[in-house]
């Protein structure tokens, strides 16, 4: 009797320290990827339940971003004294992959605290409602990418060097995850934090190029490169454009997001454990 209590299993509180919480963290990571599935079905689910009851359903999300980017194009096209044929494209391709990170920042900051009954009824994986965002924020984005297809089209706009995405995006998809990690924690622990992001993220829509082409900065552009939104909308808006990205952008892109995926790694093994106590 007394070796078989002597080789039960102990519950042991003490806390997790060094290497311990890098193999916890990566733990909640393999845990996360294995309900990838559900957090599919979870995305999906908060597209249809946003417009239940609608007529044209998850369409509304193709039709309103038709008529902001066609109002957006006569005016800012007349204000810059721009060609149409060659601004309509740009703007429309800018404004579709601001609005998946935009929304993906924003959404960042209420990521844990929106999910406070999930994480107090039950033990999940703290990347599982991460990955749902994401999910949700990429089905949002193909159904936007409709209204770029069709102004491609009809200005005859071609890609170049289409094999880049094959960079690009996984790192739009990791940065994705980073960021909104990160916001995430930093909200879950204090609720200024979502404010504060969506404030910063209007300045950001309008000192990024997004509504107006680079080109038009004929002094000090390199300063751009310190914006951490430029970079990473360059690698992927260039060659759907037609044109070819600049090595520097590409080094400033990879910069930028192995700055965030190092501090995102910190903060997550140190306070992944805490956050079900903040929310």
């Amino acid at each position: 009797m007394e070796d078989m209590n002597a080789r039960s299993p102990v519950l042991t509180l003490e806390p997790l320290r060094g290497w311990g919480l890098v193999r916890a963290a990566w733990s909640d990571l393999k845990a996360g990827l294995q309900l990838l599935p559900l957090a599919v079905t979870l995305g999906w689910l908060d597209i249809k339940m946003r417009y239940r009851g609608s007529i044209l359903g998850p369409l509304w999300l193709t039709l309103s971003t038709a008529v902001m980017i066609g109002a957006m194009g006569v005016v800012y096209g007349y204000l810059f004294h721009t060609d149409l044929k060659a601004y309509l494209p740009f703007l429309s391709l800018s404004l579709v992959l601001w609005g998946y990170g935009g929304t993906v920042v924003n959404d960042a900051g209420t990521v844990f605290t929106q999910n406070t009954s999930l994480f107090h009824s039950m033990r999940i994986p703290v990347s599982l409602p991460v990955m749902q965002v994401i999910v949700r924020n990429l089905l949002i984005l193909l159904h936007n990418m409709v209204v770029v297809v069709v102004v491609f089209a009809i200005f005859h706009v071609w890609p170049h060097e289409i094999w880049s995405l094959l960079f690009s995006l996984p790192i739009w998809i990791l940065d994705s995850f980073c960021v909104i990690l990160l916001i995430g924690m930093l909200g879950a622990r204090f609720r200024d934090i979502a404010p504060i992001v969506a404030s910063l993220m209007q300045i950001f829509f309008f000192v990024t190029p997004v509504i107006w082409k680079p080109e038009l900065i004929t002094t000090g552009r390199k300063y751009l490169l310190f914006d951490p939104f430029y970079p990473l909308l360059e690698i992927v808006r260039a060659p759907l454009l037609g044109q070819t990205v600049d090595p520097v952008i590409w080094e400033a892109a990879l910069g930028h997001s192995v700055l965030l995926w190092l501090l995102a790694a910190i903060l997550f093994c140190r306070m992944r454990s805490r956050i079900p106590y903040w929310i």
